[in-house]
Formats: structure tokens, sequence, C-alpha cells
């Protein structure tokens, strides 16, 4: 039997607010995952972090984002418990959907695990984001998409054009 799944447990990171005291959205993303590193979960990759437009489009700011491959003993509902309460740290205060933010953290893949929730996994919207597609090649070119089993390279060509995103430079 050829599984489709492969071992790795990805966290998103993104932010478009800056924060006195955290900085800058690349530096409060840069802190967060540090911030995760000393709680236990062990940062074991990080894409380059990535300039992206809103999305849906809005005239909020830009995002920076990246895509962190990690390892750590908790389970999947614990895990985003901790994403949740760095979040909190950072001043993230959940309102709307698609809003601006101080810093957003999100359980992409858990070991290929298929739940329904909570948490859902995969993440189930990270096939149609260019922000967390593109990071996720940088950290792990080969991986496959739990349902389905597309690569990251075939989700990435059927994304809609309108996803501006570019390296962001000086941190690539």
């Amino acid at each position: 039997m050829i599984s489709r799944k492969m071992p790795v447990i990805l966290i998103a990171v993104g932010s478009n607010l800056p924060v006195p005291g955290f900085g800058t959205p690349a530096e409060i993303c840069a802190k967060a995952l540090s911030r995760l590193d000393s709680m236990g979960i062990r940062i074991v990759a990080t894409s380059r972090f990535y300039e992206t437009a809103p999305v849906p489009l809005s005239d909020q700011p830009w995002f920076v984002n990246a895509v962190a491959e990690v390892e750590t003993d908790l389970d999947a509902a614990a895990l985003l418990v901790v994403l949740h309460q760095v979040e909190h740290e950072f001043g993230r205060v959940r309102r709307e959907r698609n809003e601006a933010r101080v810093l957003d953290l999100d359980l992409i893949d858990y070991n290929g695990v298929v739940l329904a929730g909570p948490p859902i996994l995969p993440h189930p919207r990270m096939g149609e984001r260019a922000f967390v597609l593109l990071p996720l090649r940088d950290v792990c070119p080969a991986w496959r998409h739990p349902l389905g089993g597309h690569g990251v390279d075939d989700l990435i060509a059927a994304l809609p054009p309108d996803q501006a995103i570019r390296p962001l430079s000086g941190l690539e």
C-alpha cells in the first residue's frame, strides 16, 4: 500500500500589522517562531519570508508570510491551543474573518492526518492560498496534500492569478 501522507507538521505564520514592542510584521513572524521554539515546539525548517497581498483582495496592508516545519510531542488539538496562546501573547484578538492581524498562526498539516475537527486537518483552505503553498514548497518540496494527494507544485500551478506574492527582500 502506498501512502500519500508525509509525516510532517507544518505551521503557517503571517502578520500585516506592526506592533510597538514587537516590531514590523517580519519581526513579529520571526519572534513568534522563536517563541514557539522556546515552548518546546522545535522549528526544524523555515521558509523564506514572503510579502503577500491580502486574500481576498482589500485595502489592508500586505502580509508577511512563511511556513515552518516543526516537531512536537503535542497532539494536533493541543498544538492549536498553543498557537492561539502565542497569537494572544502578541496581541491578536479574533473579531472578523480575513481582517488585518498582528499575528496569524495556522496548523496546516499534522503528519498527514485528516480530521473533521477540531482542529480541521489539513487546513481547509491551504490548497487555495499562494501565501501558504509557496513558502510550504521552500521547506517541503515533496509534500503532498493529504486529501487527493496533489503535490505542492500542482497546487501552485492551479492557483488563481490574482494572488500576488513575492519574496521579502533582505530576509530570504
